[in-house]
């Protein structure tokens, strides 16, 4: 009995490759040509339109920060001369003018030589008044100087503001003309390309198993590596940690010794001098300053590794940077505390003292309020964080960003805890921190 001899796939697949070939040539001019009118619009306008935004935004920073500081220079309880903003309009200038420079080789097409020619005449104008201003205060000319920032400054930087505004809402018209277009290409190549779909479904099927087996070692190598980025992640904080804390370890001992030797020596000096002599001012006034590098010295060294946090635990530490950030930071803090956290590890307090740090910081430059609560609460069940103003509050449907947020999130997911952005009754930013006491056990 002769065995059926089984036939070779192999003429199947050469006649489906062919047809598959002859289908993707016939179609392939109009495909590429349709894709590379694309990639052009999107090259040519919508990426450069996102550059020019995106410096766009640069400058509208830079004029905030302009009126922003008109406004302290006019505030009547400011103790400082006009001429100690100099420095501060420079370095805006220099950025400013750089910015715009940049904008100026992205700009989109549609905008007209005036618009440009106009944005930069402002700028101009802005600064040569900047500089009679700056002028008139050298010469002690405070009021004058005052009404030229009233009078002119004022008006120029809203006007300026104003021309960017309109440019930012051109830029954002023109990229909803673009993704419109672009949708539009899509859809067409999508039609035209169905019944190559349709035409090719034995090799795609064909090439889906094989790529199911592929996405299978794909999706472990994936969560290898979601480990191992865990593991990174947990390494480099503790790196990081280790590193501030030797960092504050050298300034509090070695340069605090040099300081506080320095303070002595010129305290022996002081008293061999002459009463009421020149030199004994000199070696007092020095002194004074030697005492007070010293004690900011201990100020950052307790900020980069706060010492008390091993000595004194959470709640103390907690209850010292919130008196401390209050005075630094202009903030007004309320602070509540319920339960007990002496059992909480070293590991846990440091990184919950990072994510209040952090809040507190994002609270002060951003909320745009000087009034904050934290409370802190531990149960049996585990322990609570919570940060919360009545600010500006974060911008609906967005979720929060920011290199300083996914530390706190990387904190807290170390911890087995969660981290939530909300929304208080009365406006503002809630951020809570919950960590589990079975978490916080095996970390």
């Amino acid at each position: 009995m002769t065995r059926a001899k089984i036939p070779s796939p192999t003429a199947a697949l050469v006649v489906g490759l062919l047809v598959t070939l002859v289908t993707v040539v016939v179609y392939w001019w109009y495909i590429s040509g349709q894709i590379a009118g694309l990639r052009r619009l999107q090259t040519e306008l919508t990426d450069r339109n996102r550059r020019d935004s995106l410096q766009l935004l640069r400058i509208q920073n830079d004029l905030n920060q302009i009126a922003l500081a008109m406004r302290d220079m006019l505030d009547a309880d400011q103790p400082y001369p006009l001429v100690a903003w100099s420095a501060q309009f420079d370095r805006i200038r220099v950025d400013l003018e750089d910015a715009l420079a940049r904008e100026g080789e992205v700009a989109v097409a549609r905008r007209t030589p005036e618009q440009s020619q106009y944005l930069a005449a402002s700028t101009k104008q802005f600064w040569e008044a900047v500089d009679r201003m700056f002028e008139l205060a050298r010469a002690g000319q405070e009021q004058e100087a005052r009404a030229q920032i009233r009078v002119s400054l004022q008006s120029r930087q809203a006007a300026l503001s104003t021309t960017v505004a309109r440019l930012l809402v051109q830029n954002n018209a023109i990229e909803e003309e673009t993704a419109q277009r672009v949708q539009n290409i899509y859809r067409d190549v999508q039609r035209q390309a169905s019944w190559l779909l349709t035409a090719t479904l034995a090799a795609i099927t064909i090439t889906g198993l094989y790529l199911i087996r592929s996405n299978r070692k794909v999706f472990a190598q994936l969560s290898a590596l979601s480990d191992q980025r865990r593991d990174l992640a947990q390494a480099l904080i503790t790196t990081r940690e280790s590193t501030l804390k030797e960092i504050s370890r050298e300034l509090h001992d070695e340069f605090g010794q040099v300081l506080t030797a320095i303070g002595m020596m010129l305290g022996r000096a002081g008293k061999q001098a002459p009463e009421g002599s020149a030199l004994k001012a000199d070696l007092r006034e020095v002194r004074e300053i030697a005492q007070t590098a010293l004690d900011n010295m201990r100020g950052l060294s307790q900020t980069l590794h706060p010492s008390i946090l091993e000595e004194l635990g959470l709640e103390s530490t907690i209850q010292w940077y919130l008196s401390t950030a209050g005075k630094q930071l202009g903030l007004d803090v309320t602070y509540e505390q319920t339960g007990t956290a002496a059992e909480i590890d070293h590991t846990t307090r440091i990184h919950i003292y990072r994510v209040l740090q952090e809040a507190i910081s994002n609270v002060a430059r951003h909320s745009g309020t000087k009034r904050a609560w934290v409370r802190l609460r531990c149960d049996a069940g585990g322990l609570e964080l919570e940060v919360e103003d009545h600010g500006k509050g974060l911008d609906p449907g967005t979720a929060p960003r920011g290199l300083g947020l996914v530390a706190m999130r990387e904190r807290i997911e170390l911890l087995g805890g969660s981290l939530e952005f909300l929304t208080p009754a009365e406006r503002g930013t809630l951020v809570r921190v919950r960590v589990p006491r079975a978490a916080r056990a095996t970390t």
